[in-house]
């Protein structure tokens, strides 16, 4: 039997979680773990977490999900994270980014992407819904305005950095990255990391927002 993406689903809307739960149902290779009516449950449960994927709600009981985030941060809590919120504040999808997000979804349309986003953040990409793409695509720009004007340049760039820009840009995996340029998974994130200081951006929205720019892609 093949293996299946185990989701573990974190709302206060029993209503929300039974939705989410019959997407994933009609799927073979997705599967729901459990669920958590609160966040401090959901904090709980992550310490015997056997999920792949988290959906968390940002507005919930006792603790929301900016601060479950938070204390994932604190103790390194590895799973893969999608956001579920009916706002869609481009700054608030920076922050959740920032704090290890893989992923943002407004609620009004999750029933069309959740499934298409449990798979994509599950292979290591991030996954946003078109409208918060625009809207961080616009921030972006906009505070980039009161910066100097001078023409941006990557000869700073190392020929093999410029390549995995480009295939970051084209959201592709740190894994296949590391099989289309035949290096390790360990190599790639390295020059990850460098991308990010050289390029003072703090997440792969910014890498990408770059590329466009400077015509790497």
């Amino acid at each position: 039997m093949s293996y299946k993406i185990k989701v573990h689903i974190a709302d206060d809307h029993k209503i929300l979680i039974e939705g989410v739960m019959a997407l994933i149902n009609i799927e073979d290779d997705i599967e729901v773990e459990g669920f958590s009516l609160t966040g401090k449950e959901v904090v709980n449960w992550s310490s015997t977490n056997t999920a792949d994927v988290l959906v968390l709600d940002i507005n919930m009981p006792e603790m929301d999900g900016i601060d479950v985030l938070k204390v994932f941060k604190q103790r390194d809590v590895q799973i893969k994270t999608i956001i579920l919120s009916s706002l869609s504040d481009p700054k608030l999808v920076q922050e959740m980014i920032a704090l290890g997000a893989n992923g943002f979804l407004e609620k009004s349309c999750a029933s069309e992407h959740i499934v298409e986003a449990i798979r994509a953040v599950h292979k290591g990409l991030q996954y946003f819904n078109e409208d918060i793409k625009s809207k961080l695509f616009n921030l972006y720009v906009a505070s980039t305005k009161n910066e100097n004007n001078k023409e941006e340049s990557h000869k700073d760039l190392t020929e093999r950095e410029i390549e995995v820009l480009k295939l970051i840009a084209q959201e592709k995996s740190s894994s296949e990255i590391a099989d289309m340029l035949r290096i390790s998974v360990k190599t790639v994130e390295s020059y990850r990391r460098n991308l990010y200081k050289k390029l003072k951006v703090k997440n792969v929205v910014g890498l990408a927002m770059y590329a466009v720019r400077n015509k790497i892609v």
